[in-house]
């Protein structure tokens, strides 16, 4: 997940916007359509809660007693009728502990460095590990279930044994260095040690790993012949239009057919045949340019596109390995003109176009390359949530490109859905079929409440005739998707992160986690008015640092006109207005939030396939001085169950603004309520569950990520300890980790 806060350690791009079109934003165009909290805070986040055991973590309240033994001449009692959320909501809190309802309990399952084979050691955590190829990554992230049976087959209906296919999306960094996996905090000043850098390329990338329930417990099975790891060196294939395209060639693939690692992914997503997808979101921040790039180009169209993606000229990497040496794992890192050929043959000029994809995988075979679905589009991707499935009709494929003033898209293959092909034999054969093939679409939302997709393809007249770059063909428009969104005015949106499908109704969800260039009186060619899908600009005091824009986000939802996944039209409103509870709730919270369910920048984003919960994730730092981030269930409605609401800023020329948006219905406490609170400086991200919905899989990442690099010889000064300090694992630095919830009466979860 990507931020837009200070310090921005992780994903420097979510603070950077690289749009600067004259698009029209989202926000502008819920304004047409439709301060900070003056209310003294609550105290929930002090109630009691209790330690549920070495490796458990917190729940509010008391697990319930034993049933007394109903006798054998009693009849039998009829259960009571399951209510979705029935739990109890979790207040706010500080702590640096995990707090979920009581009558749950939440355990460590999986966390950085724990080992994959049988000769990976015991993790130390004392930044002297090593072999994290053979290792749990970092930055737990999306993630998904996929059932084995007990012959060790896939299946779609196994509840107690499977494989969890996970990103790690990064590190956690103050400057260049991964301080917490180097024993003296690493080093920040190039070039760096190729050691260090080794550690931390291996840390990047997807994790598969067996996990079964034991003895009524989970666990991972360390040596699990299921077990992988993908990191941003492993070999990929380019699928689709790219694939032996010029814009492919480089050193390492003079033919143009693949390419090395995924890198920086964030959401998932899993396809109606099984298989395993996840967004390449952040990834430019990891290349260099040199300062005389454009003149060694030639000032040619590659310089356009370059800074369209966030790196232009002289631009610094993130980490800084591209300086660990000779060797030509390094040197594919800087993405400079350095050769003579004309193709880019003999460097990595063309290497960032091999990157910002949805890739997919094969959780059940090792053997299988992953592929980069390149028809898809490439931009800064989140999770992919594909639409329903209708026998005879293509499929729909939704996205989002998070970063501030970026567009939604939505891909619809050729070919039409066979339900046959829901249990292949190969599944990236049938990925080939319906993702290598279709069209791709960006949104625009209309201050009316409806919207177009707008297809990106070079026989569109603004797209074959756009001054600000010249496609060459059809798998240039694709990569360089965000420039053939701004030719043909896509909406600017704040921040598209997750997105999901409702299963009751079929419509699509997209979390918008915030956007601080969002401005009533907007200046410079990054800020933008609000608009009626992004309406809100106001500020936000954090203490008393004033947050301006959009800082605590919104999600938004769209339904699709009469030709379902195919159709080029659809209505939208805003399901949920993101803000703190004593908020102005005619300009702030307008949806009207209690303390039970206020929360800030919406990231994460999953429906359940069991009980059609809805659960939000927050990735803030907007609240964070009243609360950690957290999880809510919700249980919405649809499109059109609220009404138009109008909201008026003064602007500075002494005039008013008018924006009129669509706000969905306001939740109650039956329908919207928290359900889960992290530890310090975490993130929520990553949820998937069994398919009976009684175990639910979630990630915590970078806990402790405020801790400064200088403190790392002194675990007093972490920000964090968690979770060493419920007692999983060795050390006191913090750790993400996967945790799986239960309920104490072996129900599922949410009820």
């Amino acid at each position: 997940m990507t931020k837009d806060r200070a310090p921005a350690r992780i994903d420097m791009d979510d603070t950077v916007g690289f749009n600067d079109t004259q698009n029209e934003h989202f926000s502008a165009i819920l304004d047409q359509r439709i301060s900070r909290r003056n209310l003294l805070r609550g105290s929930a986040a002090s109630a009691a809660t209790a330690v549920m055991g070495a490796m458990g973590l917190t729940a509010c309240g008391s697990s319930e007693a034993p049933a007394t033994p109903v006798p054998p001449v009693t009849p039998p009692v009829t259960p009571p009728v399951e209510k979705l959320l029935g739990f109890t909501a979790v207040p706010k809190s500080l702590a640096d502990v995990v707090t979920v309802p009581a009558g749950y309990t939440a355990t460590v399952l999986y966390a950085l460095g724990d080992p994959l084979t049988a000769s990976a050691t015991a993790y130390k955590n004392d930044g002297t590990d090593a072999d994290f190829e053979s290792r749990a990554g970092d930055h737990h992230d999306g993630m998904e279930f996929f059932g084995l049976s007990a012959d060790g087959k896939a299946s779609s209906t196994a509840v107690d044994r499977g494989i969890l296919a996970m990103n790690h999306e990064a590190t956690t960094n103050e400057k260049l260095s991964s301080f917490f996996i180097h024993a003296n905090g690493g080093t920040n000043t190039l070039p760096r040690p190729a050691a260090e850098i080794d550690r931390e390329t291996a840390l990047h990338g997807l994790s598969m790993v067996e996990v079964r329930k034991a003895g009524g417990k989970w666990e991972y099975v360390k040596d699990s012949a299921f077990n992988r790891r993908v990191t941003c060196l492993t070999e990929c294939e380019l699928s689709g239009p790219l694939r032996g395209n010029a814009l492919a060639i480089t050193k390492y693939s003079k033919d143009g057919t693949k390419t090395r690692g995924t890198l920086n992914n964030c959401g998932t997503g899993r396809t109606p045949w099984g298989s395993f997808v996840s967004g390449e979101e952040n990834w430019s921040g990891y290349f260099t340019r040199g300062a005389a790039d454009n003149a060694a180009r030639g000032n040619d169209k590659s310089v356009a596109s370059l800074n369209r993606y966030g790196r232009s000229q002289g631009a610094a990497s993130r980490h800084g390995w591209e300086s660990g040496g000779t060797d030509d794992k390094y040197a594919r890192w800087n993405n400079s003109k350095l050769g003579a050929s004309l193709d880019g043959s003999d460097d990595y000029r063309n290497e960032m176009n091999g990157m910002g994809y949805i890739v997919e995988a094969d959780p059940y075979n090792k053997t299988k390359a992953v592929k980069k679905r390149t028809a898809l589009g490439r931009y800064a991707h989140e999770s992919a949530a594909f639409g329903k499935q209708v026998a005879g009709q293509p499929l729909a494929v939704y996205m989002g490109d998070d970063s501030r003033n970026e567009y939604i898209y939505k891909f619809v293959s050729t070919a039409t859905w066979n339900p046959a092909d829901a249990t292949p034999t190969d599944m990236l054969a049938i990925g080939d079929k319906y993702l290598d093939s279709g069209k791709l679409f960006v949104a625009k939302f209309n201050a009316d409440g409806t919207g177009a997709w707008i297809e990106l393809n070079l026989s569109n007249a603004a797209i074959a005739g756009y001054a600000a770059y010249k496609f060459a063909d059809q798998a240039d428009v694709l990569v360089n998707a965000r420039l053939a969104g701004d030719a043909v005015g896509a909406t600017k949106m704040d921040r598209p992160e997750w997105c999901s499908v409702n299963p009751a109704n079929g419509e699509i969800y997209f979390s918008l986690t915030n956007n601080s260039n969002r401005n009533v009186n907007p200046t410079g060619s990054s800020q933008l008015a609000p608009d009626a899908a992004n309406p809100r600009a106001y500020t936000d005091m954090k203490g008393t640092s004033a947050q301006n824009g959009n800082p605590n986000g919104h999600i938004l939802r769209v339904k699709e006109g009469a030709a379902g996944s195919s159709a080029v039209n659809f209505t939208w409103d805003v399901y949920l207005f993101a803000a703190e509870a004593g908020a102005d709730v005619s300009k702030v919270n307008l949806s009207n939030l209690t303390s039970d369910q206020d929360h800030s920048s919406p990231d994460g984003l999953a429906f359940s396939q069991s009980t059609g919960i809805c659960w939000i994730q927050t990735d803030d730092g907007a609240y964070t001085d009243v609360t950690n981030c957290m999880m809510l269930a919700a249980l919405p409605g649809q499109v059109g169950d609220g009404g138009k609401v109008s909201l008026s800023y003064p602007t500075a020329a002494g005039g008013t603004l008018n924006v009129d948006t669509f706000v969905g219905k306001k939740p109650t406490a039956d329908t919207l309520k928290r359900f889960l609170v992290g530890p310090v400086d975490c993130e929520l991200t990553g949820i998937t569950e069994t398919p009976d919905g009684k175990a639910l899989f979630v990630n915590i990442q970078h806990p402790g990520e405020g801790t400064s690099q200088a403190n790392i010889a002194d675990p007093s000064k972490y920000t964090s300890q968690w979770p060493a300090s419920i007692g999983y694992g060795a050390g006191k630095r913090p750790r993400s980790a996967t945790i799986v919830i239960t309920k104490n009466d072996g129900g599922r979860i949410g009820s």
